[in-house]
């Protein structure tokens, strides 16, 4: 197929994606379109399947995917309004119920000391998108920057078992929160994140997205699997995506994990969604091994960003 082919499939999808798709490839950003998100297709049944206490399956993380944490991740990917009352009432009440003694998210009502840096990444990530208000938010924020790394980036690990090596997953889910509040509009600790930004970014380019800084082998095949919703593992393309959202300059250490990327790419120029990661949904959005509308958007707004069309 050729772009514009692709453009119609893709307009073919949820009215999420077509959103996205008018937005992000054909530079139009409709919110009528945006408003139906939460009247039709995906964002409808995510909003339906919320409990009249304001949560999504049991609490705040369990079970995991159906939890309130990730389908609050998930509606904020499907660019549901910001607006949204009933998404920020269920924000409201995390903040109100489940904080931990270090400021951050805590995952359960037996962990009360510590949050996880990876979990408050993406909670900063859906709280600053919906707007909630900055003051509420700054605990968050200074429950992730203090467990900034000496290499640059962060990991989960820490508070748990003493890991000293940044994490993949962590960093890319802290860098997607940090840059969502700073796009917000929130200033709080501005430089200093605007620092953990610029080290963490440099944490996963010196491992050219997927290589070890240290043998240059592969360090993790899974870190090549086009998943979605990537939750919080990571992988290639997720980071890629979040680079042309940050509008991070082209490096010449992105390329090998483009060159991958593009190896996947089916001969009428859709990319296939792999094996989701294991664990209950609410529903499933696209079928394992098809073309998938989520990871052809992503990439094809990746080459957009660092001008690969001709790829």
């Amino acid at each position: 197929m050729s772009n514009a082919q692709l453009i119609d499939w893709l307009l073919e999808g949820d009215v999420s994606i077509q959103y996205q798709v008018w937005r992000d490839l054909l530079g139009v950003d409709n919110k009528k379109l945006q408003k139906k998100i939460a009247q039709e297709g995906w964002g409808q049944q995510f909003i339906s399947r919320r409990k009249a206490e304001g949560h999504w399956g049991d609490r705040f993380y369990q079970p995991k995917w159906i939890s309130t944490h990730y389908t609050l991740l998930d509606l904020r990917h499907l660019c549901l309004p910001p607006e949204n009352k009933s998404v920020r009432e269920s924000i409201e009440r995390i903040l109100q119920h489940d904080k931990s003694e270090d400021g951050g998210i805590r995952l359960g009502p037996s962990t009360s000391r510590y949050s996880d840096v990876c979990v408050n990444g993406m909670f900063l990530n859906y709280a600053s998108y919906f707007k909630i208000q900055e003051k509420k938010l700054q605990s968050v924020a200074d429950s992730i920057l203090q467990e900034i790394m000496p290499d640059g980036g962060f990991n989960c690990r820490t508070t748990r078992s003493g890991a000293r090596h940044s994490s993949m997953h962590s960093t890319l889910s802290v860098l997607e929160g940090l840059t969502e509040f700073q796009k917000g509009g929130y200033l709080y600790r501005e430089k200093e994140i605007k620092r953990a930004i610029k080290s963490s970014t440099e944490f996963l380019l010196m491992h050219h997205l997927y290589l070890s800084d240290r043998t240059g082998q592969i360090i993790d095949p899974n870190f090549l699997k086009l998943c979605y919703p990537g939750r919080w593992k990571y992988d290639i393309l997720r980071a890629l995506d979040y680079f042309q959202y940050a509008g991070i300059p082209w490096d010449s250490r992105m390329k090998e994990a483009i060159q991958v990327l593009i190896s996947k790419r089916n001969k009428d120029g859709s990319w296939n969604l792999s094996s989701a990661h294991p664990g209950l949904v609410h529903f499933p959005m696209e079928q394992a091994g098809k073309p998938s509308r989520w990871n052809t958007l992503r990439m094809m707004r990746v080459m957009k960003q660092f001008n690969l069309e001709s790829e």
